[in-house]
Order: C-alpha cells, then sequence, then structure tokens
C-alpha cells in the first residue's frame, strides 16, 4: 500500500489528547492544527526542531475543538503566524465566546488567539508547494473542513473520518441535526478517489474504502439509537479529563461530570440516569474498553 506524502510535508501523530499536526515546507511553511493547550509547549518543541530555524508563516485549523486549536495562541506568539480558522467561527472567535464555540459545553482549555484569515469550502490553498481544495466536513462539527490535494491523492480529513470510524457527532447531542450529515460527509470522501488519509487521530492510512465501510457501519449502528451516541460522548469526554490528568478521583466523578454542561443535558435527557449512576457506568465502560483501570479509589489512565 502506497502511504507515501509529499516531500514538502510532514505529519506529527499525537496522543489522544491532542490532535496530529501536519506541517508543510516548501517556498511557505504553514502548519494544520495545532494540539491541545496542555500540549502546546511540546507542540513547539515538535515545530522548533523540524523547522531548523525557519519561521512557521501560516497555521490553519480543520475546525475549533480544543484538540486542534489549542496550541494555537502559543504559536502565534512564538511565530508571530498568520491563522485561518473555518469562517462560519470568524464572529465566536472574535469576540471568544467559549460557550458557543464548545469550549464551556465540554469542560475543555483553549487559550485565547486571534485570526488573520478565514478558510470557505470551495476555496483553493497552496500548502507545502501543491494546490489543496477547502472542502466542508459537517457533522462532528457543523463547520469542520476537510483539505484535498487532488494532485497526489492526500486528504486531511481531522475528525470527520478516522481509520475506525470517526469523531463524536456533537451537533446530535445539542438538538441540532449530526446523522445526516455525518452520511454526506462520507459520500463526499468517497468520491475524492484519494489515495491516503491524514486523520486528526491515529496513524496516517490508504484502503480508504474500507475505512469508509467501517465509518458507515459506525454510523448505523450510533443512528439507530441516539442514545449510543450520547453514551460514547460520554465515554470519550471522561477519557479526554483522564488522559489530561492521569488520574481522577472515583467519589468526585459524579460532581466532575455533572461540571461539564455537555454531559450533564445527556444524562438528565436521553439517558435519564442518575449523576452516581452515570458516574460509575462511565468509569466501568472505560475499564471494559481498556482504556482506564481501577486502582483503590482512583480512576487511572492506561
Amino acid at each position: 500500500m502506497d502511504l507515501r506524502l509529499p516531500g514538502s510535508m510532514q505529519v506529527f501523530e499525537r496522543g489522544w489528547l491532542s490532535s496530529n499536526n501536519i506541517l508543510f515546507t516548501g517556498a511557505r511553511t504553514a502548519l494544520v492544527d495545532s494540539g491541545y493547550l496542555s500540549h502546546a509547549p511540546q507542540t513547539l518543541a515538535l515545530l522548533r526542531h523540524a523547522l531548523q530555524g525557519r519561521p512557521l508563516e501560516r497555521l490553519l485549523n480543520t475546525h475549533l475543538h480544543s484538540d486542534h486549536c489549542g496550541g494555537n495562541a502559543l504559536l502565534q506568539h512564538a511565530y508571530g503566524c498568520a491563522i485561518a480558522i473555518p469562517a462560519a467561527e470568524a464572529a465566536k472567535v472574535a469576540a471568544w465566546d467559549e460557550e458557543a464555540l464548545s469550549y464551556r459545553a465540554t469542560g475543555q482549555q483553549c487559550a485565547r488567539f486571534t485570526f488573520d484569515a478565514t478558510l470557505a469550502p470551495g476555496e483553493r490553498l497552496v500548502l507545502g508547494d501543491l494546490a489543496w481544495t477547502v472542502l466542508a466536513a459537517p457533522g462532528h462539527d457543523p463547520h469542520a473542513l476537510l483539505f484535498f490535494c487532488e494532485a497526489e491523492g492526500v486528504l486531511i480529513s481531522g475528525d470527520a473520518l478516522w481509520e475506525n470510524g470517526f469523531g463524536v457527532i456533537f451537533p446530535e447531542l445539542a438538538g441540532e441535526p449530526g446523522f445526516a450529515e455525518v452520511g454526506a460527509t462520507l459520500d463526499l470522501i468517497a468520491s475524492l478517489d484519494a489515495r491516503v488519509v491524514v486523520p486528526g487521530h491515529g496513524a496516517v492510512f490508504g484502503a480508504v474504502p474500507a475505512a469508509l465501510q467501517r465509518a458507515r457501519a459506525r454510523l448505523d449502528y450510533l443512528s439507530a439509537d441516539p442514545a449510543r451516541n450520547a453514551r460514547n460522548a460520554v465515554k470519550v469526554l471522561l477519557k479526554f479529563l483522564l488522559l489530561e490528568r492521569r488520574a481522577l478521583a472515583l467519589d468526585a466523578l459524579p460532581g466532575l461530570l455533572a461540571s461539564i454542561p455537555l454531559v450533564e443535558r445527556v444524562r438528565t435527557g436521553v439517558l435519564a440516569m442518575g449523576a452516581d449512576d452515570m458516574a460509575r457506568w462511565a468509569a466501568a465502560a472505560l475499564v471494559k474498553a481498556g482504556a482506564a483501570r481501577i486502582e483503590g479509589r482512583v480512576l487511572a489512565d492506561v
């Protein structure tokens, strides 16, 4: 399987707390996505090593979830790079509306940054001396974007497609449509005939039709019962906190989960669970999945 990337393109595969970062060199340097806030110093160190004294000129975001743009502020301060964000998010970032940007709802952190340009579907970019097209990828996030290089058959997919699935379908949890949008985005990706995909999380992969088949099966499973998507979101948000903090006291879990507005919304809504029951279930679900372990009265990361 041919997973070669253009010579002007380098992928920093990160852990699941941070998104992958894609560095472009060539005539101008650029980075796609900057990872999570607590990993920002590591992101900067990776860049400095790779750039060998060159400046970072541009930073682009596939979407503005905190694990994709949490390093924006530090990189902007360190390099003075121009930042480009999805156009539909411009007013929220200008006002730094943390509620509209989802950071309060998910209980995650993002340092304030400013932007210099916006990105809209249909635009053409030059990254790494290659032409890329910006495409809409609603579903996981209503305003998410894809970047596709037709000449090389390379797709930067963000959280719209991973090798085994896609990101949590957050709009459905807020009472907005998301399942159909994920399906439409998967159809769009299928039409591109991409050779290789650089996802927002996980390794670069080929065999795109097989990945799309797995993603569609996952979508069918989640959309058949909205509670499944809600449970998945709770597990993902708890795992995110565990990745960030490494360990959580079990007796503090009910209050911690209740402090996350999105989790509290689905707990009292579609899941109709008590706070203690939710905490016990979520901890047990992570342990069963091999994503956590219980040590005494502590839920620990693995």
